[in-house]
């Protein structure tokens, strides 16, 4: 008989145990629901490039298809435009074809700065024009005013229309740095919108200006400089020297949805698909890389 109660003593002890181990949660909760899931939200406004503009409103569409609740509204105004309202704070993102530290009067350390391609530029002429390459020279001549002739360079007996770009556009900061040496512009017709550049020069005979290669789609002839065609291998090897960075800007570091949306455009989905598709050069196929001052090094 004492060996009975001893054993029903043990049996009831290990049912204990087993009803506190299912009580703490060792046994599992059927119930139990697991967490939800954190989506991205917010709004996002990247401003400034137009040179980049199109890469970034494609890449935004797709990351918002993805995101449903992120809204990215990417607008132009230039480089400069860009720079000095992420720095006000007034846009998420500054995009911008020129370094930071380039542009007078922005305090470039406040600025985080995410490269996120590369894009050539290049002077385009109307595409009636005979002309398919000009000196370095020649080019610094035209746009400073000095020829105004097309016959003065092999042309036609024509008079040049220069088509400028403001202050603000890192296009032209990068054109006039890189193609012209520094030389200030002529006056011309001037305009802001890298889309309406392309559509005056396709319009208007004897005209000239200059584009980011993401631009070009036949209507317009681009023009070799020196003998070396604005190509993709020309621009990686350092060759043809008017190209820049695409640069993304935020002040200080991102919050999550901005993070978010400049991971993606080092994604596949960017990198590999859009970046090629538009123009634009992939930085991963520079065999180059070259920094604000324009110091060039081998990769």
């Amino acid at each position: 008989m004492h060996n009975k109660l001893k054993g029903l003593v043990v049996v009831i002890l290990c049912l204990g145990v087993v009803l506190a181990l299912a009580g703490c949660g060792g046994g599992g909760d059927s119930s139990a629901k697991p967490a939800a899931e954190s989506k991205l939200s917010g709004n996002i406004t990247a401003v400034g490039s137009t040179a980049m503009q199109p890469l970034a409103e494609q890449a935004a569409t797709q990351f918002m298809a993805k995101n449903p609740d992120v809204k990215i509204v990417v607008q132009g105004g230039g480089s400069g435009t860009g720079l000095t309202q992420a720095a006000q704070g007034a846009a998420q993102i500054g995009n911008s074809d020129i370094f930071a530290e380039e542009k007078s009067g922005i305090d470039a350390s406040q600025l985080v700065d995410h490269q996120i391609c590369v894009v050539g530029m290049a002077a385009v002429v109307n595409p009636s024009l005979n002309i398919d390459n000009l000196t370095r020279q020649q080019l610094v001549d035209i746009f400073t005013g000095k020829t105004t002739n097309w016959k003065d360079v092999g042309g036609s007996d024509q008079k040049i229309v220069l088509v400028n770009r403001p202050k603000a556009s890192g296009t032209r900061a990068t054109f006039k740095k890189y193609a012209l040496g520094g030389a200030e512009e002529a006056a011309g017709i001037e305009e802001d919108a890298s889309g309406t550049v392309r559509k005056i020069v396709k319009d208007t005979p004897g005209a000239i200006g200059y584009l980011a290669l993401s631009y070009l789609d036949g209507s317009v002839k681009a023009v070799s400089i020196d003998g070396v065609a604005p190509s993709k291998e020309n621009i990686t090897t350092g060759k043809y020297p008017v190209w820049a960075y695409m640069h993304s800007y935020t002040k200080g570091q991102p919050d999550t949805a901005v993070e978010a949306f400049l991971s993606y455009l080092m994604t596949d989905d960017v990198q590999k698909t859009i970046v090629p598709q538009l123009g634009y050069i992939p930085e991963t196929d520079m065999k180059i890389t070259r920094d604000s001052a324009g110091n060039i090094k081998n990769k």
